[in-house]
């Protein structure tokens, strides 16, 4: 009969064996689960997607040049669709060799990334942009040259361009490489074409060229009053200090332009400043005056050059004035303007006012009946006409207008029956009628309308239908087939789309959409945890696409999560009050509607568990995941929050004074103190991870270092990750904290360690 110390320590034995045979167990489960989740990531999974065209290009003629993505490689096309025809655009081989040869490094053939294609009608000359750089490549001979820098704003017939040096405008000849200086009298805050809009610069002019290359329409920024912004880099040494100009809510001084026009005449180029006061640095669709391509925003030449049209909005966007200016004299005449309670915008990502001088009449965008629609204008008279669209439901872009058979072509959403966010292509009369709907797929439609006006490429797809791309002609008609995606590797590795789900928000009516994202070896008879990733708006929504994609978000559901994204009240896509409906009230963040959300998918679905809820986002999103954490601390419990506007009175000015509205003391506080996070650092209860990078010249890192400084006042425990010298999208150590983000959800909402050995290879 063995002792009781025997019987002892033969338990504890088999005690510590099983705990070794599960914990071993549970590694070699994490294991597998990041294998998944590494093979998921979009730079696996985007290359399983054939037959996918982008960069489509419209061509002098009609012809069509796209890049093809197959699963031997990507190649560059050109199709006719006036025959249906298509074929090899180039030799990729010798091209990608003459790129090298000139930009001095190896450009894989494969892996061209070529932008602003421009192809000559015989075929044998293609101008094109690579890293930001333009060259011209004989496709005979397959020699490339030096065009101009991406510094350099090149004028429409080709021979010109023109670009900043000490803070002038100068212009260089292409044909000769002959300089002009254009002004004169230009210095240090106080310079023509400046592109910098605080949370953003850039070296490229700010301009708009004339249709006949004759005029430039740009301004003098003045940054002289405005407040600077500092970052400190680290490394050995003394640091250096970064510091510009960026304007804060509240700042008496802001970015303001002074409009000019420069006359390009034969023997000197004459500056004509346009007589009016300085203009508030705003647009009616962004936070900058400066499109992508450096165009000068919310400015339209007349078709004859004579004259140019624009809006200038105030400081916090409630008024928009359209104008007319001679560039001879700088006369300048009020046309029309329009004046709303919170923020006016002209349309989604894209100006949507046009000017008909030889119709005396305006094409004007205006969401005053609470939805996105065009009205026409008096040009003459600034009278209103007559709507030529109306309804419930959104004009989004107007992308064509046929001047002589009297038509808008244009994106819209919220008309077809199913999903509110798919966008479609319609035409309609000048006059308002004759509607069409020219793209009768029941998806989303991503469209680029030739240069001549006879064709357009639709590309139109969902969550679970992969994209198919097609060119129709100006009445819908489809004329040839382009691609039809390939998903069949995707498919045979285990992805799966995303669900659809609809729920109701805060008010218990309004529809919300969202998507949720599954494990691939979800098991209903489990309990996961749920992560909610959040952008509140009010510029975009959580959900980023609802065309056919291979989101990021499957990677973390294959470490046994739920993810969810919705797109909340406050959000853009829908009515204008859907949008506004925290106006003024950022601490919101559409917070109450992710609630609603999580709690009704919990009772439709017995495997998600509500008691273990985590939330993440970045920049916007940082903020909204901090303010859930801080509004909401019983019902979530882990958030990793990311660059972060905590507090917007520490955000650039265009955003807080747009959707907050210009700042306003109260006493000792204003109408921003309230919704700062670090006044409710008290509240947190759960597992935050606060991150942010300290070169971060769009958020910058004091918004994060607000909320740390109260925690630490209020006693409370929270996690910090500070990367030197990232910006905002944290470069070199991007995949490092992604990493870092899922170990911090393992551990607080699942309880496990992450591998420390665990090799994702060149995919970071």
């Amino acid at each position: 009969m063995k002792s009781l110390s025997s019987k002892i320590l033969s338990v504890s034995i088999i005690l510590f064996l099983t705990a070794s045979v599960c914990i071993a167990q549970q590694n070699d489960d994490i294991m597998q689960a990041y294998q998944r989740a590494k093979q998921f990531l979009p730079s696996h999974t985007e290359s399983l997607v054939h037959n996918v065209i982008s960069d489509a290009t419209w061509q002098i003629g009609g012809r069509l040049l796209y890049l093809d993505k197959k699963a031997d490689g990507s190649r560059f096309m050109i199709a006719y669709p006036a025959t249906g025809e298509k074929s090899v655009a180039f030799d990729q081989n010798k091209l990608a060799k003459a790129l090298s040869d000139i930009e001095g490094e190896k450009i894989d053939p494969d892996h061209l990334y070529l932008r602003d294609m421009r192809l000559s009608p015989d075929g044998k000359h293609l101008e094109v942009t690579v890293s930001g750089t333009t060259y011209g490549c004989n496709l005979e001979t397959y020699n490339c040259e030096y065009v101009a820098s991406g510094d350099e704003v090149i004028s429409p017939d080709g021979t010109k361009a023109v670009y900043i040096k000490d803070y002038n405008l100068w212009m260089r000849d292409l044909r000769t490489g002959q300089p002009t200086q254009l002004t004169f009298d230009g210095q240090k805050n106080y310079g023509y074409g400046t592109n910098n809009g605080g949370w953003i610069k850039s070296k490229r002019p700010v301009v708009r060229w004339s249709p006949d290359s004759k005029h430039i329409a740009t301004f003098r920024q003045d940054s002289r009053e405005v407040k600077d912004m500092y970052l400190v880099s680290t490394n050995v040494g003394h640091p250096r200090l970064e510091k510009w100009k960026y304007a804060l809510p509240g700042d008496s001084a802001i970015f303001r332009i002074e409009r000019v026009i420069i006359n390009l005449k034969p023997h000197h180029p004459e500056v004509v400043h346009l007589k009016m006061q300085a203009d508030a640095q705003r647009s009616t669709i962004s936070d900058h005056i400066a499109g992508d391509d450096g165009s000068f925003l919310d400015t339209e030449w007349f078709p004859d050059s004579d004259k140019l049209a624009f809006v200038s909005v105030t400081r916090n966007l409630q008024k928009a004035t359209l104008r007319i200016a001679d560039p001879q004299t700088g006369d300048i005449r009020t046309v029309l303007d329009e004046q709303v309670k919170t923020f006016y915008e002209s349309g989604e990502n894209k100006v949507n006012w046009h000017v008909l001088p030889r119709r005396n009449e305006i094409i004007w965008y205006s969401q005053r009946s609470n939805w996105g629609h065009l009205y026409m204008y008096n040009l003459k008279t600034g009278e209103l006409k007559y709507p030529i669209t109306k309804g419930d439901w959104n004009v989004l872009q107007v992308r064509y207008i046929d001047k002589k058979d009297h038509k808008i072509y244009f994106t819209g959403s919220c008309r077809q029956e199913g999903n509110p966010y798919f966008h479609y292509l319609y035409s309609i009369d000048f006059s308002g009628k004759h509607l069409k709907l020219l793209t009768p797929e029941t998806a989303n439609h991503v469209v680029t309308i030739s240069t001549n006006g006879k064709y357009f490429v639709d590309t139109y797809s969902t969550t679970d239908m992969p994209p198919v791309s097609v060119v129709r002609n100006m009445r819908g008609k489809k004329l040839m087939t382009l691609e039809k995606a390939d998903i069949s590797d995707l498919k045979a590795m285990g992805w799966k789309p995303a669900d659809v789900f609809t729920v109701k928000a805060r008010d218990g009516k309004t529809t919300l959409y969202g998507k949720l994202f599954t494990p691939t070896n979800f098991d209903s008879t489990k309990s996961y945890p749920v992560i909610d990733y959040i952008y509140p708006g009010p510029q975009t929504g959580s959900v980023r696409t609802w065309s056919f994609n291979v989101s990021m978000h499957q990677s973390l559901a294959e470490l046994g999560f739920i993810i969810v994204e919705v797109n909340a009240l406050g959000t853009p896509g829908r009515s204008k009050a859907f949008q506004d409906y925290w106006y003024g009230n950022m601490h919101d963040n559409g917070l109450p509607d992710q609630v609603a959300m999580i709690k009704q998918l919990a009772k439709r679905h017995s495997w998600i568990d509500i008691n273990r809820v985590g939330i993440w986002g970045h920049s916007g999103g940082g903020f909204a995941s901090t303010d859930a954490m801080l509004s909401y601390p019983d019902f979530f419990k882990v958030a990793v929050s990311e660059s972060g506007n905590h507090d917007n009175r520490n955000y650039e000015a265009n955003w807080g004074d747009k959707y907050q509205g210009l700042l306003k003391m109260e006493g000792d506080s204003s109408n921003y103190t309230s919704q700062a996070n670090e006044v409710y650092a008290k509240n947190l209860k759960g597992h935050l991870l606060l991150a942010c990078g300290l070169m971060d010249n769009n958020v910058p890192p004091s918004n994060t270092l607000l909320v740390a400084d109260a925690l630490i006042k209020a006693n409370k425990d929270f996690d910090m990750f500070i990367i030197p010298n990232a910006r905002h999208g944290y470069g070199y150590a991007r995949s490092y904290f992604r990493n870092r983000r899922w170990a911090y959800f393992l551990k607080y909402l699942k309880g496990e360690n992450a591998p420390h050995d665990f090799e994702f290879g060149s995919e970071q």
